[in-house]
């Protein structure tokens, strides 16, 4: 099984920009990162099981993808992610002091927060997608969940309010 390239586009640009965007931390990378794994999902010649095949399989693309870009040299002299940030609209502030705290983690952190909050997947099968232990994962998500709370609670502390 392989649906059409457009179909796939349709289907998962706004999820794999999002697994890009969270990892590079910059909006045009983000987008260099779709194209690039759309482009070897066409290319691809291999069939896939499922959707859910198709699924993992461009978001493992994209998630390496992502790595190696913000592993070049000239992309650390790029615009920061901070930028990019003033310009999303959040309906909350909560919204955005919680996207500002999650770009802040590590990056092993923010990539098993997206996939686990905003991708829904489980931790077994983040577990295959970045193929590591189900119990790395687990660890990984407790950290995150962990740095997050000390972090957001600090800045509530901080704001003269007292944390229940």
């Amino acid at each position: 099984m392989k649906p059409p390239t457009e179909e796939i586009f349709e289907a998962y640009k706004d999820r794999l920009f999002s697994i890009a965007f969270t990892v590079c931390r910059n909006r045009e990378d983000a987008e260099d990162v779709l194209q690039d794994t759309l482009l070897r999902y066409d290319g691809a010649g291999k069939d896939f099981e499922s959707e859910e095949h198709i699924k993992a399989w461009l978001i493992r693309v994209a998630i390496n993808r992502a790595k190696d870009i913000r592993a070049c040299f000239w992309r650390k002299n790029r615009v920061d992610w901070e930028e990019y940030m003033e310009s999303l609209p959040f309906e909350e502030p909560a919204d955005s002091r919680l996207f500002q705290a999650v770009m802040q983690l590590a990056e092993k952190y923010r990539i098993v927060i997206h996939m686990f909050y905003y991708e829904d997947y489980d931790i077994q099968e983040i577990a295959g997608i970045l193929g590591c232990p189900g119990g790395t994962v687990k660890s990984r998500l407790s950290r995150a969940r962990a740095l997050l709370k000390q972090t957001l609670k600090e800045e509530w502390n901080d704001d003269g309010q007292t944390a229940v």
